[in-house]
């Protein structure tokens, strides 16, 4: 077994690696690049070396820095991690030569089944059921046309060095298929250094499900079940769960040995994904093989109580892999959500910046669930706008799906970030909705449930209701710690006083404190709208980030936020404003003048901060809606912005090659 190993990687990943190893007994090396200097994974390494600027393609993708690194420190091999240099077949080639071993697939496997196109005709040569496509490289937008319409629409045209859902795009007709093409050649050539593209069927209503294998040196290859990675934006997972609501055991016994015989045919010797697109009657169909270690791994782990990552560096260092095929079983249910920088509010666009505060659930086992939170980062880091915005990976295990989603839920409540925009309010919402919740999946659900983008749910007037009690909780118990603060006027000394009014949003409840008396803990009860009496239960303290208690019998988690006069409360996807007042005083807010934001209809603004990368229009120019107006690139993807009604450019306020902040105004129109 190795003493030492150097991870050449960065954020969670890197952490998850090295908890592994520590467990192991193996000492751990942490690369970083200049953005990185404070990372958690520097922190958490034994040994930590500089290898370059914050740009990847100048630090972690530089394969010589590594090896420079490794001979440096010692260390016998390399864990390479998901992304960077995993699935680049030069560098375990790099490492055997200088006598430093790759914990990964050997680079054979790599070549075949990390090309798109090669790894489609290899599985076609090992009978494997594929999707139509054309298989060979496209050189020209019009050859592109000409392929889509001989395979039949819609298709898809994807990268073939791609992942991530980088360099991927749909189009139903010749136009999108021609600007696809520039915008998937120019993506991967950005993000892989590699612009080469293909074109395949798209299949409507299709569920993505892939096969985990494992294998070793000595030609055995196992597979431990499958997972469901159904929910995606853009082509990339948001929510995975193992195993897949879909399948019965035939079907999954049937993926699994395709998995393990494409796996076998090229001598897999690692921890390898085979990813299938499944029709809705469980037809399957081969669409890549990711021959590294996956970023839902944990779901897999949980289910079968089997530490890949472990398994991972036991194999690279000669071992057999530790179970055989009978031994798998799946145990439970496991989802995972993926906690991203990014403005759900604003189309999911990247956000930038520190984490003021950052307060995950607690991790470990209770009453049947688990809850585990992969993440690279403390209060205090910085999200940079060089890699990837993904914050964490919070996993939830439990005996049943339904159980395992409603822990979920909970522990997505409790999962407090400030400091930059987030998605755990969307995460929050899927969690509760009844199609996600009936395993009724399926690639296009982002598309079909929020077409028009992702809003706040309105709470119903029991969800109100439940926020009011909660908001007058802390209110009241505020209001009484500052009528006796030492050195008041005029401290009262009368009761407390029992009618209040919380303005929920725009909406005014008339509440009763029906008994108890606001301290800590809180324990009161009290009437709302005139209804029944309900107890409010809570240890919350004034200046608590996190309400948790109880609302006439329900355990409820609500993150809280002061906002002037009020609290901003977050919980379950809602987001309220509540402020707590007497009759009177809600009598006087309702006369008070409603303020309207200002009209930026006439303007193209920059939703996230990025880098222009061009302006397609001139001043006085008419555009039609849905027309180009600029492309701003922003986490490696060019996001195109489009006009969204027919207008007169009246004047341009930015060029291609400028830095904008969010907000920043682009164009004017007439």
């Amino acid at each position: 077994m190795f003493s030492k190993i150097l991870i050449a990687n960065r954020g969670e990943i890197a952490c998850r690696v090295i908890k592994t190893a520590r467990r192991m007994g193996i000492k751990t090396v942490a690369v970083y690049s200049d953005a990185d200097r404070d990372a958690l994974h520097v922190e958490m390494a034994d040994e930590a070396i500089h290898i370059g600027p914050a740009a990847a393609a100048e630090s972690y993708l530089i394969a010589e820095k590594i090896i420079a690194a490794c001979k440096e420190t010692g260390a016998e091999a390399v864990h390479p991690g998901y992304g960077f240099l995993s699935e680049r077949a030069s560098f375990p080639e790099a490492l055997a030569k200088e006598g430093i071993v790759f914990i990964g697939p050997n680079p054979r496997a790599i070549k075949a089944m990390g090309d798109k196109i090669e790894s489609k005709k290899f599985a076609n040569d090992a009978k494997v059921s594929t999707v139509p496509g054309y298989l060979g490289v496209i050189d020209t937008p019009d050859q592109a046309v000409g392929i889509a319409e001989e395979i039949g629409y819609p298709v898809m045209i994807k990268a073939s060095a791609g992942g991530g859902g980088k360099g991927m795009r749909i189009a139903w007709n010749a136009d999108e298929v021609r600007d696809g093409y520039v915008r998937s050649k120019s993506e991967a050539a950005s993000s892989f250094g590699d612009d080469r593209v293909f074109v395949e069927k798209f299949i409507e209503n299709p569920r993505h499900i892939e096969i985990q294998v494992l294998g070793d040196k000595h030609g055995n290859v196992i597979y431990l079940g499958e997972r469901e990675c159904s929910i995606q934006r853009r082509n990339q997972k948001v929510i995975e769960e193992a195993p897949s609501p879909l399948l019965d055991e035939a079907t999954r016994r049937a993926m699994g040995e395709q998995a393990v015989a494409l796996a076998k045919a090229v001598d897999y010797d690692s921890a390898g994904t085979v990813e299938f697109v499944a029709g809705q009657d469980k037809s399957f169909f081969f669409l890549e093989m990711n021959t590294r270690l996956q970023v839902e791994h944990p779901v897999t782990e949980l289910i079968t109580g089997v530490d890949l990552v472990e398994q991972m560096i036991r194999v690279a260092a000669g071992e057999k892999v530790a179970i055989v095929q009978d031994e798998v079983t799946l145990t439970g249910w496991a989802v995972e959500s993926r906690i991203y920088a990014e403005d759900p509010y604003r189309n999911f666009l990247p956000s930038i910046g520190r984490l003021v505060r950052y307060r995950p659930p607690e991790e470990g086992v209770a009453d049947g669930l688990t809850i585990r939170n992969d993440t690279g980062v403390v209060e205090g880091s910085e999200i940079s706008m060089y890699y990837d915005p993904m914050i964490a990976k919070l996993i939830t295990h439990a005996p049943t799906r339904d159980v395992a989603i409603d822990g979920m839920s909970e522990a997505l409540d409790a999962f407090y970030v400030d400091g930059i925009q987030h998605n755990v309010p969307f995460l929050t919402a899927l969690m509760n909705h009844p199609r996600w919740r009936s395993g009724q999946l399926a690639t296009s659900f982002i598309d079909d449930e929020y077409p028009d983008g992702f809003a706040p749910a309105e709470p119903d007037d029991a969800a109100k209701g439940l926020l009011g009690a909660v908001a007058l909780s802390m209110g009241a118990l505020n209001r009484e710690r500052l009528d006796h603060l030492t050195g008041r006027l005029r401290a009262h000394s009368g009761a407390v006083r029992e009618d209040w009014v919380v303005k929920v949003d725009s909406t005014y409840l008339p509440i009763r404190l029906a008994a108890g008396y606001p301290g800590t803990p809180i324990e009161i009860d009290v009437a709302m709208n005139g209804g029944p009496i309900v107890s409010v239960e809570s240890d919350w303290a004034p200046g608590d980030h996190m309400w948790s208690g109880s609302v006439g019998g329900r355990a409820v988690t609500v993150q809280v936020r002061p906002v002037l006069g009020g609290y901003r409360l977050d919980w379950q996807g809602y987001s309220v404003i509540a402020k707590v007042m007497s009759p009177r005083i809600a009598e006087l807010d309702q006369l008070m003048p409603e303020k309207v934001p200002a009209d930026t209809s006439k303007m193209l603004l920059c939703p996230m901060p990025g880098l222009v990368v061009s302006i397609a229009v001139a001043e006085g120019q008419e555009v039609k809606a849905g027309e180009q107006l600029a492309i701003v690139e922003a986490m490696k993807m060019e996001n195109v912005l489009r006009a969204e009604r027919d207008c007169v450019v009246s004047a341009i306020k930015a060029a291609a090659g400028d830095s904008l902040a969010v907000d920043a105004v682009i164009m004017e129109f007439e």
